[in-house]
């Protein structure tokens, strides 16, 4: 009910759910409903969050995690926040340095999840801001391993060095993934891999089952089925997920001065995000994509629960935590579901920022002799390129993952690192020779404003789009598009055709 609740609201379910789970604390026990969360409700939440960091992992790259703007910005990041929390923490809350400094250290991570369930939703896991905020989440999931071992007085286990050889697992996680075929024997085979190899066997070892779950997607990044592997596990995730933004919204009721913490932490939440932007822009990355990146990362960590549970001096501020990070969920999820239109409106002010050099993340402004524009260079946009070359057109693909950019450049397409929903994109680029464009990513929204820019620039030639939804169709349209078609509605006719065209009897001679 509270789920449906948020839908109208423009906000996603998560903050329904997490609604829910204080009205349960606080209606709870005049209905005689548990007001604890429990070993049923906390193991489903865990599930959830190692399929989340599994199927996370499915979609990045290990290469990514070492780039110089994604070590640089997590240790920054983490440093001077750590530096500037714990103080306060020390002054206004707790009575001992230690463990201030262990409650600086919580909130100087960002959280996992909303990052990573935000990017999913919006189609931006791939693109390039997503990369390195998810890369910068994992470094602080690292760091927090670490701290967790200075603080709770536990060194790592011997065994936790067999992470360095988990690559070596790689042929035979490829092996599994071939012979599962594509039933449920594949969901599985996931199921496996991010709960019991992942989860369970990295914490036989003294490693978090959370970092496990990762190591295993990303060991399999690189198969052609992790995206069909990362699709299949899709629901299951979801549901579990309710669990854990659940179990956040349960973690206890708080007394004053659990109030009076979680505000103050809510009015600094800004603090984290303005620390990113700086960090990302000093490391060359543009305005644009240093904000997406750093609006992602604003909030607060459930990690840092876990590393405060881990500490037994920490125990007292699990409740305050909680709370902080509940409040900090309430207002990062509908900041980062207007993070463009939001960027649109603060654009002149943050490219102020920016450094004047050649940025790792720059548009291209000259897009050659191409006369036909693809958007979303997926299978949908890879079949649309074949056939458009084929028939003489000459298309350039345009695609918002520089890994996906680079790899159709490898193979002889004219494809770039581009995104439909930047305006810097739009400002520089001359459309002058385009005379037809397809819109084929999968986000609505990325649809919506390239059908619209198209227009407001001038371009007056035809605009294809494909939709996922019936309800989609009208509002590609209205943005501007000529034609939209159902991606699985056209399927149908195109089978049907072929199979009406084998039926027919062949002329004689």
């Amino acid at each position: 009910m509270f789920g449906l609740a948020a839908k109208p609201l423009g906000l996603p379910p998560l903050v329904g759910f997490l609604a829910a789970g204080f009205f349960i604390n606080v209606i709870g026990p005049k209905l005689g409903m548990p007001t604890t969360t429990g070993p049923i409700l906390n193991h489903l939440a865990n599930l959830g969050v190692l399929l989340l960091l599994f199927t996370v992992g499915l979609k990045l790259k290990l290469r990514q995690i070492g780039e110089l703007h994604v070590v640089g910005g997590a240790l920054l990041h983490f440093v001077l926040s750590a530096a500037i929390f714990t103080p306060m923490a020390r002054f206004l809350f707790a009575n001992d340095w230690t463990i201030a400094l262990i409650v600086g250290i919580a909130l100087a991570f960002s959280s996992t999840v909303l990052a990573a369930k935000m990017l999913e939703a919006k189609r931006e896991l791939g693109n390039f801001h997503g990369r390195a905020a998810i890369g910068i989440l994992i470094v602080q999931d690292i760091i927090a391993l670490v701290v967790l071992a200075v603080f709770s007085g536990k060194a790592l286990e011997p065994w936790a060095l067999l992470i360095f050889g988990t690559p070596l697992l790689r042929p035979v996680l490829y092996w599994l993934l071939d012979m599962a075929g594509h039933d449920e024997v594949l969901v599985l085979a996931g199921m496996a891999l991010a709960f019991v190899i992942g989860g369970y066997g990295f914490e036989i070892i003294g490693l978090k089952g959370e970092i496990g779950a990762l190591v295993m997607g990303l060991l399999l990044s690189n198969h052609p089925r992790a995206g069909e592997l990362s699709k299949s596990l899709w629901a299951l995730k979801e549901v579990f997920l309710v669990g854990f933004f659940l179990s956040i919204g349960m973690s206890g009721l708080p007394d004053w001065d659990a109030i009076m913490f979680a505000a103050l932490m809510g009015a600094l939440l800004p603090l984290k995000c303005i620390l990113f932007y700086f960090f990302l822009v000093a490391f060359r990355l543009r305005a644009r994509t240093a904000f997406l990146s750093a609006l992602s990362l604003t909030a607060y960590s459930e990690f840092g629960l876990i590393v405060a549970a881990g500490i037994p001096a920490a125990e007292g501020f699990l409740v305050p935590l909680a709370i902080a990070v509940s409040v900090s969920f309430l207002i990062a999820a509908p900041l980062n579901r207007y993070a463009h239109p939001l960027y649109e409106r603060l654009e002149k002010r943050l490219r102020r920022f920016e450094r004047e050099m050649r940025h790792p993340d720059e548009q291209p402004t000259d897009l050659g002799d191409a006369d036909v524009l693809i958007f979303g260079m997926g299978r949908t946009g890879s079949a649309a390129y074949e056939l458009l070359a084929d028939r003489g057109c000459r298309p350039v693909g345009l695609d918002a993952d520089t890994y996906k950019a680079k790899a159709h450049a490898t193979a002889g397409r004219n494809v770039v690192f581009a995104d439909a929903e930047d305006s810097n994109f739009w400002s520089g680029v001359d459309l002058g020779a385009i005379k037809a464009a397809v819109l084929a990513m999968d986000d609505l929204e990325a649809k919506l404003i390239a059908a619209r820019t198209l227009r407001s620039k001038g371009f007056s030639g035809p605009i294809v789009s494909h939709a996922l939804y019936e309800d989609h169709v009208e509002k590609i349209k209205e943005a501007g598009a000529d034609r939209t078609y159902l991606t699985m509605r056209q399927a149908g006719r195109s089978l049907a055709n072929h199979a009406y065209k084998a039926t027919r009897p062949r002329s004689k001679g």
